[in-house]
């Protein structure tokens, strides 16, 4: 009863109540609490939602998407009170406990829990920091470059943590589907570009200057996948400041306006 009923609890979390703004709280947890967020998720939660928030059909805990706990206070509120006349009772959790559990709902269910807590800063300034240094490889919307992974909706289909670590450890935070893909056909031409989709028989890539490549790989005379990101770190490349406000603008992302 007790797994179903904080299960019931997140579903109810983001499915009923008006819309609200953006989340209001800090982007930071401490790997701790996070961690010890994760046992209690993977006591109470994990049945009915799985290990990565993704579970029950519709709901995807991954986005952080809580109407009716815009802020980290109501979250915790709410799960210990419960709603009357939903199924969901109150739930008794330790302030250690409570606090973790929200650290890892808003770090987002499948996040490193020992990766170090990332900060967001000023959308708007972030902005300005991509157009000038991302839009060369990325897109956003209908602007930008097809050489890197489209960016209209980032911020709805990874965590804040996900995307930090892109930023200043792009090869170990590149996806496998992501991965740069180098082709030689029968007559010598080399075509480089992402990978889209691969099966036993063929590659599909799509080229940087945006062209959906299919190659059937036996009839190609080499190919290769790299596990390398061409994408510079921004470790040290940008401020600590600068590099939270880039964040911020990335995560910002979830409807496509750039």
């Amino acid at each position: 009863m007790k797994r179903q009923s904080i299960g019931i609890a997140v579903v109810v979390l983001v499915m009923a109540g008006p819309a609200s703004s953006a989340q209001d709280h800090s982007g930071q947890y401490p790997a701790a609490d996070i961690a010890a967020g994760a046992r209690v998720y993977s006591a109470n939660c994990a049945s009915c939602h799985g290990a990565t928030g993704v579970g029950v059909g519709g709901i995807d805990l991954r986005r952080g998407r809580l109407p009716r706990a815009a802020t980290d206070e109501a979250l915790a509120a709410l799960v210990a009170a419960g709603i009357p006349g939903t199924g969901m009772p109150s739930f008794r959790l330790t302030p250690d406990e409570m606090r973790g559990l929200v650290a890892f709902v808003r770090s987002g269910p499948g996040a490193d829990a020992n990766a170090p807590p990332v900060r967001l800063g000023n959308a708007a300034r972030g902005r300005t920091i991509f157009e000038a240094q991302c839009l060369g490889c990325h897109r956003v919307g209908t602007t930008g470059s097809w050489a890197g992974p489209d960016l209209t909706d980032i911020g709805a289909a990874r965590t804040p943590a996900a995307i930090h670590r892109s930023l200043v450890d792009p090869t170990g935070g590149m996806r496998p589907i992501n991965r740069p893909v180098r082709a030689v056909t029968a007559d010598g031409t080399i075509i480089t570009g992402r990978r889209l989709n691969e099966d036993t028989y063929t590659v599909q890539l799509v080229t940087a200057d945006g062209r959906l490549v299919s190659l059937v790989k036996r009839e190609l005379r080499d190919w290769s996948v790299s596990r390398i990101s061409p994408m510079p770190s921004y470790k040290d490349e940008l401020s600590a400041d600068a590099l939270a406000d880039l964040l911020g603008y990335l995560v910002s992302l979830t409807d496509g306006a750039l």
